[in-house]
Formats: C-alpha cells, structure tokens, sequence
C-alpha cells in the first residue's frame, strides 16, 4: 500500500506559515499578553509639532480595565482594518496606479534599450548602471516583484560577457536591497511607515537618497570586484564547477524589448508625478489625500499615453487593487494587533519594560539595537507594510522616550526591512535564486561580505542621524 506522508527517516521541510498566520498568532498572544501584563500608561503632552508624545518616568498602572476576551479579540480585529483605513487605502491607490506604469511596458522598454546598449560590451560600467537604473524602480514605486523576470535576462547577459550567472543575479537582488533600503518615497515602505508613526510623509527624504546612493557604491564595489575576478580567472567563480539549472528567457526576448515614444512619455509622467508630489509635500504640506490624487491623476495620464479604453483603465483598477489585498489586509490584521493592546492598556506597559534595559544605555547605541530588531524582525515578517504595521506602533513611541527622533526610528525599520529582503531565506532571495539556477549557499558565499558592509554602512548612517538630530 502506498502512502503519500514523509518517508520514514525524512526530515520534514521547516517552512514559516503564511503571513496571516503569523500575525492572527500574534494578536492571540497580544491578548493572552492582556491577561498577565498590568495595564498602565503614562502622562502624554503634545509637543511643538502638535503630536502627543509620552513623558519619560510617569507610568503608572490603571485600574479600571478589563482583559480582552476571546470574543472582543475577534472584532477588535474589524476595528483595526477600520482604524488603518487610510493606510490601507493609501496602498490600493498608489498599488494600482503604479501597475499602469508598470504594465505599460515602460521599466521593460528602458532596461531593454540599456540592455542593447551595452550587449557585448564587457566592461564592468554596466554593472553600476544597471544598479541605479533598477534600484530607482524599487526606491520610487516599491518594484521588487517586477524584477523577478529580468533575473534569467541578466543572468544570460551577463554569462555571455564572460561573467558567471551570479553577476546577473546580483544586479537584481542588490538593486532591490538598495532601493527599498535606501527608498525615499516607496509607499509600501515608507508611505506606511512614516503614517503610523505620524511623520509627514517623504520627510527626511534628501537623507535617504544620501543612503541609496551610499549604498549602490558599496554594492557596484563588490559586485564590480567579483566580476573582474571571475572574468579575469574563471575559477574564482563561486559557481565554478557546477552545474546550473538552465535558466528561461522565454518571457523576455531581449531582441524585441522596444522603447517606444509611447513607453518614454509613460516614464516622464512618472517623473513628472513623483516631481509634483516631492513639491507639493514640501511646499504645501500634502498628505495622503493629495497624494493620492497625484497618483490617480498618473495613472490616468498613463492610460492616455497608452491608449487603453475605458475597459482596459477599469480592469487594470481592478488587477491593481487585487494584487494590493493581500498587503492591505496585512496592514489590518497588524492594526488589529495594536488595538488589541489598546483594548488592554498594556501598549504603555510593554514600551515601559522595553525603556528599563535601554535607558542606561546611549541614543545612539538605542537607535542601533532599533536597527538590529527590525534586521531580525523581518525573518519572521518578510512584508515591507507588515513589518511596518507590526513594529512601529511599538518604536515610534518607545523613540519618543528614549530620546531618538521618530525619522530614526522610521530610517531604522526601513534599513532592516530593504538589506534583509536580499539575504534572509524567508523573502525575496529565495525565488530570484531559484530563477537564477543558483543554490542559496553560493549566493552566500558570493555576497555576504558585501551585505556585512551595507549593514556597518546602516550603522553607521542610523548613528549620523542621531547626531544630526535627523
């Protein structure tokens, strides 16, 4: 008799459960949690930018609250997804008007029309290129999905210039990592980010993109370095002697990528777009609303540019708030968790016993322990906007008392959420490895002193914007 189990004596898999999982897991705990710690709060005052913040020293229990039960656990997970209304919202707006860019062919027409540019062409300058050009995506519009066609493209690019695959692969992993790490207006990110943590949004944004450019210099040094080695002795290729999984470029036909007068005007309204919304926040202190409206009024542009009917414009909505769902929901399932220590009035409680280890200890030191928490943080909740949802409800003001400003606290999440999407197993990496052919263990070898850097870099920028007072 045949059986579909495990064989006897065969390890099981480990893999992380899903997402919505792991957060319904948490806000279980969170209401346990409601159970054992002491309610308590401190006194609140509002500071000179209208926010109320909480003051050092003056928590004290509560009486007159009850633990949340297992029922009112259930329908404050409803009232989360209506408290992060405008988060959420923010997310299907700006997800589905970015696909217009998207879809439009215009991110594919460029990388293709850079591509022919530099075909045969061995120098190790493309790299670089390739890193700017692919990290603006991811830095902007939040593109990392969308890069995992180019993986296979950049593989045999970069094979056929006397390369190995792992250059190829490392120009899209590593403009990731850069882009979202060093992101300057990345809605998922820092859009959601800055929200909860009530900072207006792209603010502190020139420090930012000090960052990404940091760290594409730091990438293009590694990646460059590795390349002219494989190039000049074929055995100093971690990939060297090995086999690799034929990799399918069937999707993209790099002969056929076109740039056209149609896909160019796509990208100039999004220049435009991201232009006017820089302006505008800067100058008239726009928030969600407007910019909102400058992404619909893009996305519309967009369909003009391409000709799309009224049909082609609803379905594409329509795609575009589909795929933005599932980080919606995150976002309102990570709210739920937040309202369920509200419920409790244990939020205080727990930032109180997280301020007794840290008080003795410097802002800068503090602002790094933030960076290596949301490092690690994003192992267990590899999502950019749940990560966010998840921890900045607790950093923003536990940054409050210990003296590091919320843009730290903000920076902090973003560094560890971007560099670690590149490098921990449970995100990004595994599958743009995967379409590479590559096993995660060489991809490791390849580029772990390189990751190493960026994070010392992270370190070091995160203590510059203590002192900056950033």
């Amino acid at each position: 008799m045949s059986s579909n189990g495990p064989k006897v004596g065969q390890k099981k898999k480990f893999e992380l459960p899903h997402i919505f999982a792991i957060l319904f897991a948490i806000i279980i705990i969170c209401t346990i949690l409601t159970w054992i710690i002491p309610a308590g709060t401190f006194d609140y005052v509002e500071n000179e930018d209208g926010r109320n913040i909480a003051v050092a020293g003056t928590w004290h229990p509560v009486d007159d609250v009850d633990p949340v039960g297992p029922f009112r656990m259930l329908g404050l997970v409803y009232e989360g997804m209506i408290d992060a209304a405008d988060i959420i919202f923010l997310i299907f707006i700006t997800y589905a008007s970015t696909t217009f860019i998207i879809k439009s062919g215009a991110f594919d027409g460029l990388v293709g029309f850079l591509l022919k540019i530099f075909k045969g062409n061995s120098s190790v300058i493309t790299i670089p290129v390739f890193l700017i050009a692919l990290g603006a995506g991811s830095s902007t519009v939040g593109m990392c999905e969308e890069w995992y066609p180019f993986v296979p493209v950049f593989v045999t690019l970069y094979m056929g210039m006397g390369y190995d695959a792992m250059v190829g692969l490392g120009v899209v992993a590593l403009a990731a990592c850069c882009g979202y790490a060093g992101a300057f207006m990345n809605p998922f990110t820092v859009g959601v980010a800055q929200g909860i943590a009530e900072l207006p949004y792209m603010s502190g944004a020139l420090y930012r993109i000090l960052c990404h450019a940091i760290f594409i210099v730091i990438a293009s040094f590694f990646l460059m370095r590795y390349a002219s080695k494989v190039k000049n002795d074929p055995t100093q290729s971690v990939l060297y002697g090995t086999d690799l999984a034929p990799v399918d470029t069937s999707e993209m036909d790099i002969e056929h990528l076109q740039f056209t007068t149609r896909q160019k005007l796509v990208l100039l309204d999004l220049v435009v777009a991201v232009a006017v919304i820089v302006f505008g926040v800067f100058k008239f202190g726009w928030y969600l609303s407007e910019i909102c409206a400058i992404f619909l009024l893009m996305a519309f542009i967009a369909a003009i540019i391409m000709k799309w009917n009224v049909s082609k414009v609803g379905e594409m909505f329509a795609a575009g708030f589909t795929d933005a769902a599932v980080a919606g929901a995150m976002v309102g399932l990570s709210r739920g968790i937040v309202m369920v220590l509200r419920e409790g009035c244990i939020i205080d409680s727990v930032v109180n016993g997280l301020t007794i280890p840290l008080q003795v200890l410097p802002v800068g030191v503090t602002a790094i322990a933030m960076l290596f928490f949301q490092t690690i943080l994003n192992f267990f909740v590899p999502s950019g906007s749940g990560q966010a949802a998840v921890s900045m409800p607790i950093m923003a003001p536990l940054a409050d008392l210990l003296g590091v400003s919320r843009q730290t606290a903000v920076l902090a999440y973003q560094f560890g959420d971007g560099l670690s999407n590149s490098y921990w197993p449970t995100a990004d990496i595994v599958i743009m490895a995967g379409l590479a052919g590559i096993k995660l263990d060489k991809y490791y070898k390849a580029f772990t002193k390189c990751f190493l850097c960026i994070f010392l870099a992270q370190i070091v920028l995160v203590e510059v914007a203590v002192l900056i007072g950033y």
